[in-house]
């Protein structure tokens, strides 16, 4: 356990790192833009080339926040998922959540093919998939809220979020099988995940969603810390089973919900961050891990974000590839170092 003093300097250097990290995935793409004149159009000067100017504000910083968004987003509903189950192993997507939001771009994807007769409703562009995500997400959670109110045991909870979680991802494979090559290849490429493709309008929208869900957390602190020690504890201190988890809930799937509906579904930082800012704070107390561990999934999302970027080449690498194969290895080291796991 460190001392506040510790903690101060620590979130200083994750604010720090942020920062840099920020610049860096701002100053990295097919376009080669010099530091310096990067830095001096983020200040508002005139750029020597006037394309800089759009490719920086309408492209490049819009997708670095959306990076933050994603990642702080992802990495706070997994430690959410991980305190309340007090599973290592739960992710943000552990409801069915994702699957459901997969089910609902599936459909505006590769259902309408199938359906004779009907006109495809894919030509209507981004925000109509994301519409159709959310529309998916959101009725899995509402699903989920209505037998959560019928489920006492938590960890039962659990295996009926997973079960969802195969019956859409089944409904999937179904469509994926009847669907056209063309129809399957663009649900492929929107579950590769992508934090490029949003509108400013958009941005905001998924801004208020994590805003919320962030609000929720917050609210949730005493319960989360009360968690650890067992659903008996937490009840004898007072918290309500039934009203925490119902909150808990609510937040995660507006996180993991929202952020897969606009970005695709992100493998690994939902689950890996909780893990890597618990052997870097050494504590279990959410006033500290919910902010350490937005800063660290914002961070490590910045940094995927720009490894994905291939310089002086128009292709992105998968952002869900990156973001495993950096995550992954240095996950598995800590864990192997450590000899423990912190639940």
């Amino acid at each position: 356990m460190h001392s506040p003093r510790t903690y101060r300097f620590s979130f200083l250097l994750m604010v720090l790192a942020l920062l840099l990290s920020w610049l860096l995935n701002i100053s990295s793409g097919s376009v080669t833009i010099p530091f310096a004149d990067m830095l001096s159009t983020l200040f508002g000067e005139s750029p020597k080339i006037a394309s800089w100017e759009y490719i920086i504000w309408d492209y490049r910083v819009p997708k670095a926040f959306t990076s933050i968004l994603v990642g702080a987003g992802l990495a706070l509903s997994g430690l959410l998922m991980q305190t309340l189950f007090r599973n290592p192993l739960a992710g943000p997507f552990v409801l069915g959540i994702s699957s459901g939001a997969s089910l609902g771009a599936a459909i505006l994807l590769m259902g309408t093919s199938i359906l004779a007769g009907y006109t495809s409703l894919s030509f209507l562009g981004d925000i109509t998939l994301s519409i159709a995500a959310s529309i998916g997400s959101f009725l899995v959670l509402l699903t989920v809220m209505i037998v959560a109110q019928r489920v006492k045991d938590t960890m039962a909870l659990l295996i009926i979020g997973l079960m969802f979680g195969s019956i859409t991802s089944a409904i999937v494979s179904v469509l994926a099988y009847f669907s056209s090559a063309e129809d399957l290849q663009r649900f492929n490429f929107w579950s590769f995940g992508s934090v490029g493709n949003l509108s400013v309008n958009q941005l905001l929208l998924l801004g208020s969603i994590v805003t919320i869900g962030v609000i929720l957390s917050i609210a949730s602190i005493k319960s989360l810390n009360a968690f650890l020690l067992g659903e008996n504890y937490a009840q004898s201190l007072g918290v309500s089973l039934k009203k925490s988890r119902f909150t808990i809930i609510i937040a995660t799937g507006l996180l993991a919900g929202g952020i897969t509906a606009f970005a695709g579904p992100i493998a690994f930082v939902g689950l890996a961050v909780p893990h890597l800012t618990r052997q870097i704070f050494d504590t279990m107390e959410h006033k500290v891990l919910i902010p350490a561990v937005m800063l660290y999934g914002a961070i490590l999302m910045l940094l995927c974000d720009t490894l994905a970027q291939l310089p002086n080449s128009a292709s992105v690498l998968p952002i869900n590839a990156i973001t495993s194969l950096v995550g992954a290895p240095v996950v598995i080291w800590l864990l192997v170092r450590k000899r423990k796991m912190m639940f």
